[in-house]
């Protein structure tokens, strides 16, 4: 996850089944080579279940060159090799996951609003922090209360530290633009494009970015 430039980093819909690995990679195929991550995110299912569910995604994600990485769980990403794990505030320490995973692991941690979470995750090992949710998000709100953080805090960001920073959080391409001139590294998005036509979702991303 080192690539120039802004990247796509998609985030699946918590239903992987169905028709959803050739949306998949009908979506990967459209982002030219912008999209380089793509996050399992399935709740309520057990390990097993969601091994046999990351299964298909993960052989398109290698066909793309994209990195599979695995929400939340440290053990699943172990047993199925992801390329990495994007662990929340509660979802444990970087540190055990480059143990638990290996040194070439790409290890995310989301960081909300705050520069302190931030350079904290960076100082433990972190691959790349996360910061949002900048606009609405039925993914990643943490509600009407949290505070929401600006451009700014990616610009800061970018300015002072080399590690990767990820916007997440109501992203679309009618709002990413100013995103992409603080000089994000990843816009993580996910409703924006599985709500949608993802082939066409996708490409407007790509034309925003490349215009950037």
């Amino acid at each position: 996850m080192d690539a120039p430039g802004t990247q796509l980093y998609l985030i699946s819909p918590l239903d992987v089944g169905g028709d959803f690995p050739a949306r998949l990679e009908n979506a990967l195929k459209a982002g030219e080579g912008l999209a380089t991550a793509f996050q399992l995110r399935v709740k309520g299912v057990d390990q097993h279940q969601a091994a046999a569910l990351a299964e298909p995604l993960q052989a398109i994600c290698a066909a793309y060159e994209c990195a599979f990485i695995v929400n939340d769980s440290m053990a699943l990403a172990k047993r199925i090799k992801a390329d990495g794990v994007h662990l929340g505030q509660d979802d444990g320490d970087p540190k055990d996951a480059r143990e638990a995973l290996g040194r070439d692991a790409q290890i995310g941690v989301t960081c909300n609003a705050s520069r302190h979470l931030a350079m904290e995750a960076g100082e433990a090992g972190a691959d790349y922090v996360a910061f949002g949710a900048f606009y609405p998000s039925t993914t990643k709100d943490k509600g009407p209360d949290a505070e929401r953080p600006t451009p700014d805090l990616i610009a800061w960001w970018t300015q002072l530290f080399e590690i990767p920073a990820v916007a997440i959080g109501g992203i679309t391409p009618g709002n990413c633009a100013p995103l992409i001139e603080a000089g994000a590294d990843f816009l993580a998005v996910s409703g924006a494009v599985w709500n949608a036509d993802e082939v066409q979702a996708v490409k407007d991303f790509v034309k925003v970015i490349r215009k950037g």
